[in-house]
């Protein structure tokens, strides 16, 4: 197979790394580019052989440089829910100005955004979504449910001692892992056959915070309890721990959307991607508490 030149965003942050790392299983390191703010924080991917492009989002000229010769690049999503709309169209203005084939996406599993808790930082990921089909470039969205991951945002670092405390009531999400999400990425990129489609990434099976707690449990050997809290009761105690303002918003409105069934929906795109089962709770849990 011929591989593209593949142009890969955000490999200073968790996602980003992981499918850096797993595309050089896929393909030689001279096929991927990594765009990077600060090179100094890419050393490890320097180290592997990997081109470091240096650019932003914000800066056209850069994008114009970092983007000469790439024909398929993967927009892991800005983190600035302020500007994150306008600096993804900056990267596709700039890859079609450029001749990019393929653009990879990473949007948001979202089971109906009109009654979402969270619709000012999801809208710019169905936003960007439409930006991209009308610049008539090749897509491919990968629509990431809650990543297991972020369990521990609820737990905190005593999660075995005080347990888990989210305004989530009985509400179910289909967690995926962040490395088989990264994996499938590398694949995505490699691979053809994913143009223009539309991918929901999620676990195999929907588990509430009292499936993590008691998961934590068994695992542990410990009684860790799901603490469901009003969310009026959760916010203000989450000040009183002295937690920013727009960060007690962001995981209220999670939470609150994972109680109205948001993220409970179960696909099978990322087990066909991967070509196996995603790991299921316990394999994550084990995997990010080194149980």
């Amino acid at each position: 197979m011929y591989y593209e030149q593949n142009l890969v965003t955000g490999v200073t942050g968790h996602l980003g790394k992981i499918v850096a790392g797993q595309l050089l299983k896929e393909t030689a390191a001279e096929n991927i580019v990594a765009l990077v703010r600060n090179k100094e924080k890419a050393g490890d991917i320097i180290y592997k052989g990997i081109e470091i492009r240096i650019g932003d989002f914000d800066d056209i000229e850069a994008l114009e440089k970092a983007m000469q010769g790439i024909e398929k690049v993967l927009l892991i999503s800005g983190s600035d829910p302020v500007n994150r709309l306008g600096q993804h169209k900056n990267m596709v203005d700039t890859a079609v100005k450029k001749g990019v084939k393929h653009i990879v996406y990473t949007s948001v599993s979202l089971k109906d955004f009109d009654s979402s808790a969270n619709q000012f930082l999801m809208q710019s990921h169905f936003q960007t979504e439409d930006y991209i089909k009308q610049s008539g470039l090749t897509y491919t969205f990968f629509r990431n449910n809650l990543y297991t991951d972020v369990v521990p945002m609820y737990g905190g670092e005593q999660v075995f001692e005080n347990g888990i405390t989210a305004p989530a009531g009985d509400g179910k999400t289909a967690f995926a892992l962040r490395s088989d999400i990264g994996k499938a990425l590398a694949k995505v990129l490699v691979q053809d056959g994913h143009e223009n489609k539309i991918y929901d990434i999620t676990g195999s099976q929907a588990y509430s915070f009292t499936d993590v707690a008691q998961t934590l449990s068994d695992l542990s050997g410990k009684n860790v309890v799901y603490n469901d809290l009003p969310v009026e009761v959760y916010t203000a105690q989450l000040k009183t721990f002295g937690v920013p303002e727009e960060f007690i918003g962001l995981m209220a409105a999670f939470a609150t959307d994972i109680k109205n069934g948001q993220h409970e929906t179960v696909s099978s795109d990322l087990a066909q991607l991967l070509g196996h089962k995603p790991a299921d709770l316990k394999q994550s849990l084990k995997e990010i508490y080194g149980l």
